[in-house]
């Protein structure tokens, strides 16, 4: 098989998104179109994010990546939407016979999006699935000791919930920060969404491709500062129960 036609959704130079499209540019997938979301959740997600990896290093912009895409020749649709919504986004991509589209770090999305792509809507998540699904997962990780990684699934209705295509452990070493631990599995993220699209091209997703099982934890949501006090200081103390030995 040849290279996936695909549409890649982010929010707007959201630096997981950033990351996630030079692992795939390093691979020649290239988005036939990008769609960004500019939007004040948007720019609040986004400057969460910076904070949580701060001090470590940050993909290139989109816009730059677009330019060193267009100085070989190969140049990109990018357009911007006020939200990810069927309304705004279908009509941008209603012409275009797509294989995939890809989420590099949305808000959730549901509806006539899911349905469109031939072969599905594809997401990487900082976290292991099925045990840490929602938001700030190394957070919740670390607090609750679930073993931290990412995992690259298949988008349904539900909240991290659709069918595994890829899923690897982080490995965490003593001395790692919270930011660290917050970097490495967004880098793993992307790792991981390239390799996806590399078994796509190999056909080999109905073999990759397995269900997920049940959680025993609730699907969580955006850590408190309390929470991330615990997180900071089971780290400092080295207290997480899943650290490489």
């Amino acid at each position: 098989m040849g290279k996936p036609v695909f549409a890649y959704l982010l929010l707007k130079e959201h630096p997981y998104g950033r990351e996630m499209l030079r692992q795939l540019l390093t691979e020649n997938f290239v988005p036939t179109i990008i769609i960004s979301e500019d939007s004040a959740i948007g720019d609040e997600e986004r400057e969460k994010f910076l904070k949580r990896i701060e001090g470590l290093p940050i993909a290139p912009t989109i816009e730059s990546q677009l330019d060193e895409l267009a100085k070989k020749g190969i140049r990109v649709t990018h357009k911007t939407v006020a939200i990810h919504n069927s309304e705004q986004v279908m009509p941008l991509i209603k012409d275009i016979d797509l294989d995939l589209i890809v989420f590099g770090g949305t808000r959730i999305i549901r509806g006539e999006i899911l349905d469109y792509p031939t072969d599905g809507v594809i997401n990487s998540h900082p976290g292991l699935l099925p045990d840490c699904r929602g938001s700030a997962s190394p957070a919740w990780s670390v607090y609750h000791d679930i073993p931290l990684g990412s995992t690259t699934h298949f988008c349904d209705n539900g909240i991290d919930t659709g069918d595994i295509l890829l899923r690897r452990e982080f490995s965490v070493q003593r001395g790692m920060t919270y930011e660290d631990l917050c970097h490495g599995t967004l880098v793993l993220s992307g790792i991981l969404m390239k390799e996806a699209l590399m078994a796509w091209t190999e056909g080999r997703w109905d073999q990759i491709r397995y269900k997920q099982g049940e959680s025993a934890w609730p699907t969580f949501r955006n850590a408190p500062d309390d929470v991330l006090q615990v997180v900071q200081q089971k780290l400092e103390n080295e207290e997480y129960s899943h650290y490489v030995e």
